[in-house]
């Protein structure tokens, strides 16, 4: 019977089970290179089936959060290598998601502390960086106005994407992912509330708004084959300044059938639903997002569908079981629970994380976290 622990083949890549490590920005990268703190990480948590990595920026452009590992220098593709062989070398398989966060970013964060790019020069009223003050003190910060791309500029930035996704390939993971979803770059082209422009990329279409995701797709799989591209998406979500618009559901039945005749490898969706930060009043409900993935099913049969955002066991298992996903993801439970998978599979107790190490650097909140039964032991001892 298949279930959460059932082998799953992706794309050609032997998962041994159906749960995914979700991507969690944890700001323990100093100099925005990855540690060998960094790879203990990723090692305890190995048992997923797959492991997709914290958002990395693909260039200094692209970077919304300090301490953050990007993936477009020597030094940052040579941390990364040390990720990777250890995840391997336990047996782990592991893809990068590569971040562009667009206009959530602040100018400390930028080239000479620039002005962030996005699909227009709105602010994300409401969205925070994690950069720095005026006082020169690192934490959350407003979002910075940014400045429309021209639209001979747009170019680079998908050159960037496939530069990226080289490096990672370089570093050895097993793929990337497009992060595509929480108001950043990608959403501010697809989104018409956002996007303002009068070009080719003029969201006045649904053809127009999805060129931009389209063109690095394309550029992206061009460059390291479609079966090694993953895209993350959030339909339906407003987390990052994202308003909801009238023909959300055409747009992205669109966009599925797009990618699914491209042979990318599978769409990860998170569902905002239960999501703590979204704006009261204003969340999604689990059904429309079902309805969709179920659309995608069918005009995309070959790709797999990831789904995370309020997991359990029990809903994975309902979900996997009726075909309307294949994999099964968990973010903020992987914090506190390297071992999640043993713990799911043996019902063990799940831990909470403790929300005030989330960005704080250093090892506390980080990797020591203890298997369940190392933690019993401890405490009996």
């Amino acid at each position: 019977m298949t279930d959460l622990f059932s082998p799953f083949a992706l794309a050609g890549l032997e998962l041994p089970n159906r749960v995914f490590m979700a991507p969690l920005t944890r700001s323990r990268a100093p100099q925005d290179v990855p540690t060998e703190q960094v790879a203990l990480y990723y090692t305890q948590r190995a048992t997923a089936g797959l492991i997709i990595s914290e958002g990395s920026p693909i260039s200094q452009e692209g970077q919304g959060y300090f301490y953050n590992p990007g993936i477009f220098t020597p030094r940052q593709i040579a941390g990364w290598r040390l990720v990777t062989d250890s995840v391997h070398a336990v047996g782990g398989r592991m893809f990068m998601q590569l971040w562009h966060v667009g206009r959530i970013s602040h100018t400390s964060n930028q080239p000479n502390n620039g002005s962030p790019v996005s699909s227009t020069a709105r602010a994300a009223e409401g969205a925070m960086a994690f950069g720095r003050d005026d006082s020169g003190n690192v934490g959350f910060v407003p979002s910075s106005k940014p400045r429309a791309l021209k639209t001979d500029e747009i170019g680079r930035v998908v050159g960037d994407f496939v530069t990226a996704a080289k490096n990672a390939m370089e570093a050895g993971f097993d793929g990337i992912e497009l992060h595509a979803a929480n108001g950043y770059l990608f959403d501010q082209f697809l989104n018409p509330h956002i996007n303002d422009r009068e070009d080719r990329y003029s969201a006045a279409t649904i053809e127009g708004r999805l060129r931009f995701t389209l063109e690095v797709v394309d550029a992206v799989s061009n460059a390291i084959g479609p079966n090694r591209v993953g895209i993350r998406l959030t339909p339906y979500g407003v987390i990052g300044a994202v308003p909801m618009f009238d023909d959300e559901e055409e747009t992205y039945v669109e966009l599925g059938k797009a990618l699914g005749q491209r042979g990318i490898a599978y769409f990860h969706v998170m569902d905002q639903t239960g999501f703590f930060n979204t704006p009261t009043g204003q969340k999604p409900t689990s059904n429309l997002i079902k309805e969709l993935l179920l659309k995608w099913r069918s005009v995309a049969s070959e790709t797999a569908i990831l789904l995370d955002g309020g997991m359990t066991k029990a809903r994975a298992n309902e979900l996997i079981k009726s075909g309307v996903i294949d994999l099964a993801g968990f973010g903020q439970p992987y914090i506190a629970n390297p071992d999640l998978v043993a713990r799911l599979r043996n019902d063990w107790p799940i831990e909470p994380a403790d929300r005030a190490t989330y960005y704080q650097g250093g090892a506390k909140g980080y990797v020591d976290y203890r298997p369940y039964r190392l933690r019993d032991l401890a405490q009996s001892a």
